[in-house]
């Protein structure tokens, strides 16, 4: 599966890019900040609505998961009218939403990202236990790459990730296990350089950045996924898609902002700064 390729007679018009997930009313993560995302990098955004959070920079307050016939019916909406070049999943709260998804994806043929979102950054809980283990079963093998970070690793491969080490063979152990095209496991929560390692099933790649004494780092997965997605609907290659990606998430995560009372967004128009300069 790829992206939309050069030559196509619809280049002037962006890609468009479809995500599916949970909504955030204080805008750093959720849908919200994959739109952000998808604006910045100039890729036309659209969004399917799985759960709505009321959360903010402290935490979860409360979820309102949608009926699945409505997801079912929000998919159809946009698979029926709109091309799709890439789609994104994140917060997707239980088994039923999940067969819904899974059914509609392949019919695409368009790259898939899987964002397992799992936990908020707070550590409130996002999704159920029969949820998690659907996520590995009937998601997993049809995704072009799935962006787990190390907590989200820890669940997907049963093992405790505490070096480097663990997370290369865990990225190894998601692709020949659960078989997704590609695995990218973020190392965020471990200390030093903020190292991630892509296995794309047969070589692994290595993505440093330095790291910021922030804690506004809310919504950073969602940021950094969501990058992904926009760079692979362009039709660019995963290792390259992951690389724009990181250095994008990088700039805003550098540049977040002390903003509400628990951890501050990061700053989606970051690297748009950056070209000005």
């Amino acid at each position: 599966m790829a992206g939309r390729k050069e030559g196509d007679q619809s280049m002037s018009i962006p890609p468009s890019v479809l995500t599916i997930a949970g909504t955030d009313p204080s805008g750093g993560a959720g849908i919200q900040a994959d739109l952000k995302t998808f604006q910045e990098l100039k890729v036309y955004g659209m969004s399917v609505i799985t759960s709505v959070v009321a959360q903010n920079t402290t935490g979860v307050q409360n979820i309102h998961h949608l009926p699945t016939g409505m997801l079912h019916d929000q998919l159809q909406s946009v698979l029926t009218d709109m091309p799709v070049h890439a789609i994104k999943t994140g917060m997707i709260a239980n088994r039923d939403m999940m067969e819904v998804i899974a059914d509609a994806i392949p019919k695409t043929n368009a790259p898939y990202v899987i964002d397992p979102v799992m936990v908020a950054t707070s550590g409130d809980p996002l999704i159920d236990e029969e949820a998690r283990g659907v996520l590995k079963e009937q998601l997993l093998p049809i995704a072009t790459l799935v962006t787990p970070n190390i907590p989200e690793a820890e669940f997907i491969i049963g093992n405790s990730i505490n070096s480097l080490a663990d997370m290369k063979e865990a990225a190894i152990s998601i692709v020949h296990t659960y078989g997704p095209k590609a695995a990218l496991i973020k190392g965020g929560h471990l200390q030093g350089k903020a190292i991630d390692f892509l296995y794309d099933g047969s070589q692994l790649h290595t993505f440093a950045a330095d790291r910021f004494d922030t804690k506004n780092t809310h919504g950073t997965g969602c940021t950094y996924s969501a990058a992904i997605t926009a760079n692979l609907s362009n039709g660019l290659h995963l290792i390259e898609a992951v690389q724009m990606a990181k250095h994008y998430v990088t700039e805003a995560i550098k540049h977040s902002f002390p903003l509400g009372t628990g951890n501050g967004p990061t700053n989606h128009w970051a690297i748009r700064e950056e070209r000005v300069k």
